[in-house]
This record gives C-alpha cells, structure tokens and sequence, in this order.
C-alpha cells in the first residue's frame, strides 16, 4: 500500500543558460523546474527575466540559482561583494526563491572522518577539536575558525541585499571541509538568525561523515530551503570511503530519506545534481521516473531495473 504524505516535492534539472529547447524537453519528461548556473555578471536581468517567461510558458520554475562566494580567501573584498549583488538581482528577474552559495573552503581535516570527533563552542562556533592533537590538526582548526570568522564578518552585508531582493541565501557545504558534522553545520545555520540563510542541503555529499537522516534531522523544520538528490556508495574500508554513484546505487536509504523529509516537514524542491559518468548517459525520463518514485515513498529503482 503507497504510503501518503503531507509534504509536498518537486524536481528540477540543473541548467545554464535558458534555451527554450531544453525547457521543452525537461518539461515533456516531466520535470517542475530547473536551478540555473547562469548568474554571472554576463547575464543581464533581461537575459533573465526572458528566461522566465520560456520556463513560465512551459510550466516550469526557476527556483533557484548557484553562486560562489568564498568569504575566507585572501583577497575577499567588495568586487565579490558586488558580483553576489549581481547574482541576487538576476536570481530575483529569474523569479527565483533562493540563491546558493558556498561559504568557503579549507584543506581536509589530517585525519579520517570515520574518527572526526568535532567539539565546538555553540556560542561563538569556534572549533576546539577534530579528536587529534597534532600541528596539522592545530592548523586546520585554525583555518576551519578563520573561515568561520571570515562568514561571520560579512554574510550580513549580504543578507540585507537578500532581504532586499526577495532571494533568500542558502549556504551548501560541499567537499570544502567546512562545519564537518550534522550538528556543528546545523549551529552554523542559526547562528545568523535570519530568515533570508538557510541550508541547500546535497543529500549525497555527507555521506562519509555521518549517515544522511542525521544530517536531516539535526538541520531540522525550516531550516533546509532546497536539497539537491545525489548518492554516495561508503565504501570504510577504502581511503577514500566511497565514491558518487548513480542515484540509487548508492548508501543513502531514500525511503527513510523521505519518511525523514516528511518528519521535518520539507516542502520544496529537489534539483538532482551528479557526478558519476553513468548518470549522464541516462534519459531525461528515466531521472524524472527516480523522481517520481523517491517522492511517492517507493522504490527509487522501481520500474527502471
């Protein structure tokens, strides 16, 4: 018997530039929406808003954007401040509800994250320890801290032009070695109280560190604004612990998954986003139909294998 929900999902694709063939496409196969990559100061708010109205006549959103915004290099000052302002006005011309951003990034952690124990001050979120006492491990607190000082000095400046703009910020922890546990990147995200920052949570890049519904759980209601649908195969006995499969092939168990999403109350949309070769070689279709069944509760493989 199919399981019902209150939640409410939605997918999308991850685009370009807009041309009015692919929306077709991914609007014949299906899909709701797309989050686009084209924010750069070479897109004009016309560029976007005509982008708007072919998804729009297609019946598809453009929910959301990528940015990159690094507060902790170096060279960090108002030009990259001013292009994150660029991108925020072309995600609000897109029609787009959120805008993702890297915060930054730092060299691994010198130790495996099968032993990661990260112990941080809740108050002010300083790292006090990795669970090794060593200079490389002395070094990469420091740098992980510098980092989070770095965020902490200016996303407010961005936020007020989030406010502004109507695009709420959503920080994504990649493979940038940043806030390395559910808990530590949960405090990461309230710390800043405000509506405008949440999470773009990547349900395949924490794998490694902890399983994928303690990632969800410790985030929890309303502080996840989008997710992006990817797997990981953990692989412990391996240096690298795994690496990205095909959605479904993977570690992650979506039906929990799901049942988590619908715990905490998720509504929204859900980009897929991958890096494994196989996954670019199937059909549009084929993803949409992996959709379909991660939402409905099922199977994800259901029908395709």
């Amino acid at each position: 018997m199919a399981k019902t929900y209150q939640t409410e999902l939605h997918s999308a694709w991850i685009v370009g530039k807009v041309t009015a063939d692919e929306i077709e496409k991914l609007a014949a196969a299906g899909f709701d929406g797309v989050e686009s990559t084209a924010t750069g100061l070479d897109t004009t708010l016309e560029e976007a808003r005509a982008a708007r109205r072919i998804c729009e006549a297609n019946g598809l959103k453009i929910h959301s954007v990528m940015r990159s915004l690094s507060f902790n290099r170096p060279d960090f000052g108002e030009a990259d401040l001013q292009a994150h302002r660029h991108g925020l006005q072309v995600a609000a011309a897109y029609g787009a509800a959120t805008a993702l951003c890297v915060p930054g990034r730092v060299d691994a952690p010198p130790i495996s994250p099968k032993d990661l124990q990260i112990e941080f001050d809740p108050d002010t979120l300083e790292l006090k320890s990795i669970g090794a006492d060593s200079d490389a491990a002395r070094a990469y607190i420091q740098a992980q801290n510098d980092a989070t000082r770095a965020v902490q000095k200016h996303m407010p400046e961005v936020l007020k032009v989030a406010a502004y703009e109507g695009v709420r910020v959503c920080l994504e922890n990649v493979w940038n070695n940043l806030w390395l546990s559910p808990e530590f990147y949960a405090a990461f995200i309230h710390y800043f109280d405000s509506p405008w920052l949440g999470s773009y949570f990547d349900l395949g890049n924490h794998v490694k560190y902890s399983r994928t519904e303690n990632w969800l759980r410790a985030l929890g209601k309303g502080t996840i604004f989008k997710l992006h649908l990817k797997d990981f195969l953990y692989k412990p006995e391996e240096a690298s612990l795994g690496q990205f499969v095909p959605v479904g092939k993977g570690s992650n168990d979506w039906k929990l998954i799901r049942d988590v999403l619908e715990e905490i109350e998720y509504n929204g949309f859900v980009t897929i986003e991958f890096e494994e070769g196989e996954s670019r070689t199937l059909s549009l279709e084929t993803h949409a139909r992996k959709f379909k069944n991660f939402f409905a509760g099922e199977d994800i493989l259901a029908g395709l294998e």
